[in-house]
């Protein structure tokens, strides 16, 4: 391994630590509930989930345990309560599900990294792999913005068997 790539992972190592960095601006996930899998997307028109109880309130469990996971990445004020939602019962089952990564399969997402060197465009899915608009991640396939989201996102990325690195 060559100096420049130990910086990068130290680089990464840091940058992890530092969530407030990233700014999503979309994401689509597979989220395994107590009853069924939903698919919940995010992106600049809000939130959506496709479970019965999003469907009826607007909110639901599985919404509010990505705001608290994605808390600081977000840049919005979490959803509020609907009239006639189970408000104790859900925040319970969102702190659970939140402590429970292993319900959450990334697909997709796009972010914007505020690195140390500018402002980077990082996305990832299942299909493709990564990508990053920064010079080391064309050069080399990977990047301390990879690496970092990769730390952050704790298992929740299943790369396709034929994406790329």
């Amino acid at each position: 391994m060559d100096y420049a790539m130990i910086g990068k992972i130290e680089k990464a190592k840091r940058y992890a630590e530092e969530t407030e960095r990233i700014t999503f601006h979309n994401f689509m996930l597979e989220f395994k509930g107590d009853n069924n899998t939903y698919t919940i997307t995010y992106s600049s028109e809000g939130w959506d989930c496709t479970c019965p109880g999003f469907r009826a309130h607007g909110i639901c469990p599985h919404i509010m345990a990505c705001e608290r996971i994605f808390e600081k990445m977000l840049k919005r004020a979490p959803l509020p309560y609907a009239p006639g939602q189970n408000v104790v019962s859900d925040i319970e089952k969102a702190k659970r599900y939140s402590e429970e990564l292993d319900r959450m399969r990334l697909i997709s997402f796009d972010v914007t990294f505020a690195g140390d060197n500018g402002e980077h465009h990082t996305s990832y899915s299942e299909d493709n792999g990564w990508d990053c608009s920064c010079d080391f991640y064309k050069s080399r396939g990977t990047c301390c913005h990879s690496m970092a989201l990769e730390r952050i996102l704790k298992g929740m990325i299943h790369l396709h068997p034929t994406a790329h690195p």
